[in-house]
């Protein structure tokens, strides 16, 4: 064998060493890092097999079923799909935009007590900005917001207040 041909044989080798080297880092980590998004309805179809998973869940804030306590920042809500409904127990401040009904996407686990336990609570809104209108105040247009859910206004307000 020439020379030139062995160092073609070397490079091969060391593409196809360096490709295997590559493809087993990035498929033995990415399981790990892989968070999915389910429905509740989808959620307890896994039943006990989703217990301990990190998960995100998408839904709609049932309207009757949020209670937060400013005290201790334990945030309870049901999120429902239309088909199913699942409790969840979060910790800290809700985002200023929570209310009932609106949707949201939380993450956490689902607990052996059947409630998911949520470490991030994330509400979904359009991405339009609407600037209030000449002469009028951007309380106005907050309080207008607000006017279905006196706690969530509540909760801004204070939340307004700690950041000033």
């Amino acid at each position: 064998m020439n020379e030139h041909a062995k160092r073609r044989l070397f490079a091969l080798g060391a593409l196809a060493i360096g490709g295997a080297a590559l493809f087993w880092v990035s498929a033995g980590q990415m399981g790990e890092d892989l968070v999915y998004y389910w429905s509740p309805t989808e959620l307890l179809e896994h039943g006990a097999s989703a217990e301990g998973a990190t998960v995100r869940i998408m839904g709609m804030v049932e309207p009757g079923s949020t209670e937060w306590s400013p005290s201790d920042q334990r945030l309870a809500f049901r999120i429902t799909d239309g088909a199913q409904t699942i409790a969840v127990l979060g910790q800290g401040a809700p985002p200023q935009m929570f209310r009932d009904g609106i949707g949201v996407v939380v993450e956490g686990e689902l607990g052996s007590d059947g409630v998911f336990h949520s470490d991030t609570v994330i509400v979904k809104h359009n991405n339009e900005y609407k600037p209030p209108a000449e002469g009028e105040m951007p309380e106005e247009v907050y309080k207008a917001l607000m006017k279905d859910d006196p706690e969530a206004a509540q909760r801004a307000s204070l939340a307004a207040q700690e950041g000033s």
